[in-house]
């Protein structure tokens, strides 16, 4: 054997390869081969320490935080009766809430558009003077339309 500091030995009882890519366990720090670095396969004492997955609440997004041995779905419906804070009516807010003011037109826009010389709010389409009819100023400022 030419390198004989190259490589470890797995830490498994059953196994012992000697393996030139060994791989340490981030829960004990042990190393193993590729067949037993996962933690069920060599049995690993401190994989809750790692291996902890924290439920999150679907109407909130708010994570629960839940005892050893209690069920994650029971604890998290727990919160939904109790606890948690949604609120349905700050989920679904308007977007487009700017109601044109042309006589007629239904249309709504995301952002206001506010005519120079009335001050009214309109859509795209009659967003210019001579479009929507203005009364603000006896001359529109532009001829677009």
């Amino acid at each position: 054997m030419e390198l004989p500091w190259l490589g470890e030995h797995c830490s498994e009882r059953t196994c012992k390869q000697l393996d030139f890519l060994p791989l340490k366990c981030n829960a004990c720090g042990e190393v193993f081969c590729k067949d037993h670095i996962r933690y069920d396969d060599h049995k690993c004492s401190s994989a809750y320490k790692k291996n902890v997955q924290v439920p999150v609440c679907p109407l909130c997004n708010t994570p629960i935080p839940v005892q050893k041995g209690e069920i994650p779905d029971i604890v998290v419906g727990a919160h939904i009766d109790k606890d948690c804070k949604y609120n349905p009516a700050q989920q679904k807010q308007k977007i487009f809430t700017n109601k044109c003011l042309k006589p007629g037109c239904k249309r709504k826009e995301m952002m206001k558009m506010v005519c120079e010389q009335c001050g009214g709010s309109f859509c795209i389409k009659h967003r210019h003077p001579l479009d929507h009819d203005c009364k603000g100023s006896s001359k529109p400022i532009s001829k677009a339309g």
